[in-house]
């Protein structure tokens, strides 16, 4: 009896050891590249390791990604969301070199090919990189929102939408423009709406001499009071600002809410200044210039 448990035992042992034998030989199954201190050798077991650690990484940064972005809002979160795309990337690559050198795996090669490429790829990619950057500072600094007011290029469009490479914008005439993120940092840009949605616009008109100025500053307020989009405060104002060559030169001044549309504002208000004008008999000159011709006398006379 004590034979026949011996014998199994050892049997069973025998089993195991010829199992975790052909799973060590399947795992160590492979591909050599190189010769030498250069030679790498890719196995199954290997592969399985860099896929396990994937896994276990990605599931790492997902909750960390959950973590941070429980109490974002949906705009906050996209912007996250669009830079930790590129973080878990870069974390992907060291996560693989690092499971390549704990394995034994002469990573050297790797390095030397991955820096000659990396080199190549910032000549060639210059300003994408520098795109992905810009990006990241934007949504991180929130220097720029969706929603902003900008003019770049003498063109003024919203904001609607940012991403890690590019800022897409309607312009006035509803086209979308396209803007690779590193403008915002090379160029200068112009955000009307950085500090606040109120922007104060101005037009100005010019009358001819001899017209009673106070009379112009009180049409030209009610203009102003009269027009619709127009914010009764701050209260717009008058100021007369020069004598011109021609004209009495005024500036109305007002604030509005929405100064992707201020065109269409200061339209409207220029037709009501021209309908004030024409009721109450004010003129708007145009250019004069009085020319005088002097006799000379020649030598003979």
């Amino acid at each position: 009896m004590f034979q026949k448990e011996k014998v199994t035992d050892s049997i069973q042992e025998v089993v195991k050891t010829d199992i975790w034998g052909s799973i060590k030989e399947f795992l160590n199954w492979g591909f050599e590249f190189g010769q030498g201190e250069n030679q790498i050798k890719l196995t199954i077991g290997l592969l399985l390791l860099i896929v396990i650690t994937f896994l276990i990484v990605g599931f790492i940064l997902n909750l960390i990604r959950k973590l941070f972005t429980r109490k974002m809002d949906d705009i906050d979160t996209r912007k996250f969301v669009s830079v930790f795309k590129f973080i878990k990337y870069v974390v992907y690559i060291i996560v693989v070199f690092a499971v390549l050198s704990l394995a034994g795996v002469n990573i050297t090669p790797f390095l030397a090919a991955s820096a000659a490429l990396l080199v190549g790829l910032g000549l060639a990619l210059q300003e994408l990189f520098q795109d992905l950057i810009a990006g990241m500072f934007i949504i991180t600094d929130k220097s720029l929102l969706v929603g902003d007011i900008i003019q770049i290029d003498d063109k003024v469009g919203r904001v609607i939408d940012i991403k890690l490479r590019t800022t897409r914008a309607l312009t006035r005439d509803d086209k979308v423009i396209i803007i690779p993120n590193h403008k915002f940092i090379s160029d200068s840009i112009i955000n009307y709406t950085q500090n606040h949605k109120t922007t104060r616009e101005s037009v100005t008109v010019g009358v001819k001499y001899g017209t009673d100025t106070r009379l112009v500053e009180k049409l030209l307020l009610e203009c102003a009071h009269t027009q619709k989009g127009v914010l009764k405060k701050p209260k717009p104002f008058v100021l007369f600002n020069d004598f011109g060559d021609s004209a009495l030169i005024f500036t109305l001044n007002f604030y509005i809410g929405d100064s992707f549309i201020d065109p269409i504002i200061k339209s409207d208000i220029r037709f009501r200044i021209d309908e004030a004008f024409r009721a109450n008999g004010v003129t708007i000159p145009f250019p004069q210039r009085d020319v005088h011709i002097y006799p000379t006398q020649t030598k003979d006379q």
